[in-house]
């Protein structure tokens, strides 16, 4: 008998073992992009970020005749590099079509896309991306001439609207307009440049897309005076940066890269006064520089990474009114803090 129980305690004691083992080697598969196959491990060895963006997107990204570009998604592929490298100019951008992004993203030729796209259900899930925190929260709106005298998309009723292919702005334009049981012409486009040349030419009496593109494409019209972005939103757009799936490592990287511009703002550290909090005694500051805990470092990045990010970057406030506040007058609204009313909300850094 005791040779039975203790044949049996050693079983048990296997299997335990086994399913440990198990365990681990499942946790490592989920993770198994948390070392050696990681992106993060790739941009680092290589020693820069190659960054999927617009290029032709004023206030977001935009790509001028000397080469240099600017923008708000351009500031957080920025944001990144500094925090990995301490220095904002490592990173290589690549101009990409509203049709060509996710596929670059899916094959690798890009480390993380961040060109004003739209997170929905089905790039999510289907297409395999993962988003990082929404950067810019906006709606699909209509651009139109002020002399048309048109105030809502009720107006629109038979008229042509230049949209680009490839976009949610395609689907929803097509969406409500169904809805609405509205007849209209779609004049589509795979270049933005052609759409709104188009526009301008009269070729169609309204274009559609997210309003802050509508409205900084508006100021490089001739005679921006001449048209008006309508009030009326007729959908959501939460844009933001967005990885491939399954690598949780990366993702985290980029996610609390971009939270840290949001925390950064709702202390007040900007790119300014970084040095008046270098030695501040509260506690939730020292973990965001990295003076107290091992957040950075946990998650494979230096434990100054945001203070890399501030001090080259600056906060969410600082990117936002540099990019599209100063520039186009465009109120924060949605993208105010949530402590002044908006959306801009991040997790705690502990």
């Amino acid at each position: 008998m005791r040779k039975w129980i203790s044949l049996l305690l050693a079983t048990i004691l296997t299997a335990a073992v086994a399913v440990a083992c198990a365990s681990t080697g499942d946790s490592t598969a989920q993770g198994g992009d948390n070392n050696a196959n990681s992106t993060l491990n790739t941009v680092t060895s290589r020693g820069s970020l190659i960054c999927g963006v617009n290029g032709q997107l004023p206030g977001f990204s935009f790509v001028d005749n000397t080469g240099e570009y600017s923008g708000m998604d351009v500031d957080f592929c920025r944001a990144i590099a500094a925090a990995l490298f301490d220095d904002p100019t490592k990173v290589e951008f690549r101009n990409l079509s509203a049709q060509e992004r996710f596929t670059a993203l899916a094959a690798g030729e890009i480390d993380v896309l961040v060109r004003n796209t739209t997170w929905t259900i089905n790039r999510d899930t289907a297409l395999g991306l993962e988003f990082a925190p929404t950067t810019f929260f906006d709606g699909q709106g209509m651009l139109v001439t002020t002399a048309s005298g048109i105030r809502d998309v009720k107006g629109l009723s038979g008229k042509s609207i230049c949209v680009q292919s490839g976009t949610t702005t395609e689907q929803n334009l097509t969406d409500r307009f169904r809805k609405l049981n509205i007849p209209f012409t779609p004049v589509v486009f795979d270049d933005e440049d052609a759409l709104y040349s188009a526009f301008a030419q009269g070729r169609c009496q309204a274009a559609t897309s997210d309003r802050s593109q509508l409205t900084a494409r508006r100021k490089t019209l001739p005679n921006p005076d001449n048209y008006v972005v309508l009030d009326e939103v007729i959908s959501k757009e939460p844009l933001g940066p967005a990885t491939r799936n399954n690598d949780s490592r990366w993702a985290d990287a980029v996610k609390w890269i971009v939270f840290g511009t949001f925390q950064a703002e709702e202390l007040g550290i900007t790119k300014d006064n970084l040095a008046q909090f270098e030695n501040s005694n509260d506690p939730e500051v020292k973990r965001l520089l990295g003076k107290e805990g091992t957040l950075g470092s946990d998650m494979g990045l230096p434990n100054d990474f945001m203070a890399r990010v501030i001090k080259h970057v600056g906060n969410y406030g600082e990117i936002y009114e540099r990019n599209i506040g100063g520039p186009f007058q465009l109120e924060r609204g949605p993208n105010e803090l949530w402590t002044n009313g908006g959306l801009i909300y991040a997790p705690p850094f502990r």
